[in-house]
């Protein structure tokens, strides 16, 4: 069995400072521990769970030499191996290559959600609201439709409580998910200490994998239109000339193909 564990940051047990997920700032140190260590877990409970290959992919946008590259190798599980890439979405190898599921470990909220820790849609990029074919995402969704495009089903969210809803109402209720903090607001939470956070998130992972079929790969549909109303008008005239970018509004840019990837990477990149 092949595993893909993609990884954020804002959602692990202990994170709830912007300081904490942002490189060189004196907590994140802190951060990237905490963070590794529920990876860790992840990667414990796939085993268990009869991976046999497994592939970590940080895809936690920490700023400069740090994006994607959060992770402590240092202290990363032996069982697996991991991937630092240069562009968010942009590592698909191993999905092309074929992959049994999916689990996505330290998910935030979409941007916009009350009790949402460190809430956000796509760190930098200064998305407001993010739509494919009508339905209103945020990461998870986009990781899922990145996996759904080389039929890899997303079986596993972990986060805080905020996260955990938002992937199920997008993915269904045999979706397996961890909450290990709920939100109080954008920099708060009640949370589970992290040494038991990590043993749910293990025994998570191990009874995601039970039946791969409860969860089928997530296709936003054919032909897909993505649509991004972004928080000011700058981004989107950085856009307005991109080939098959519509200006829909100051705001508001929509981008239709015949698939979902073809879509994203037609004004993503």
């Amino acid at each position: 069995m092949r595993v893909h564990i993609i990884t954020d940051m804002e959602g692990v047990s202990g994170i709830v400072k912007g300081a904490q997920t942002s490189g060189g700032a004196p907590l994140y140190d802190e951060g990237r521990k905490l963070y590794t260590e529920e990876i860790n877990a992840a990667v414990r409970g796939a085993k268990a769970g009869g991976a046999t290959e497994i592939v970590v992919m940080d895809c936690h946008g920490a700023g400069e030499e740090f994006s994607f590259n959060s992770l402590l190798p240092e202290l990363l599980e032996p069982d697996c191996e991991f991937v630092v890439q240069q562009d968010w979405t942009e590592y698909t190898a191993f999905l092309e290559e074929g992959v049994d599921a999916c689990l996505l470990v330290g998910m935030h909220a979409r941007a916009g959600i009350q009790g949402g820790v460190l809430n956000h849609t796509v760190s930098g990029k200064d998305y407001f609201n993010l739509w494919f074919n009508g339905t209103l995402v945020g990461e998870t969704g986009i990781h899922a439709a990145v996996c759904g495009t080389w039929d890899c089903p997303v079986l596993l969210v972990t986060g805080d409580e905020a996260a955990c809803v938002e992937g199920r109402e997008l993915l269904g209720d045999g979706l397996t998910t961890v909450a290990v903090k709920t939100g109080l607001g954008v920099q708060s939470a009640r949370q589970i200490p992290p040494v038991r956070a990590r043993t749910m998130i293990e025994e998570g992972a191990k009874r995601a994998l039970a039946d791969l079929s409860k969860v089928k790969p997530w296709n936003p549909g054919s032909p897909c239109e993505i649509k991004v109303e972004f928080k000011h008008t700058g981004a989107v005239d950085a856009l307005r000339f991109r080939k098959g970018v519509e200006r829909v509004d100051s705001r508001t840019i929509s981008v239709t193909a015949d698939t979902w990837w073809e879509a994203w990477t037609t004004f993503y990149f």
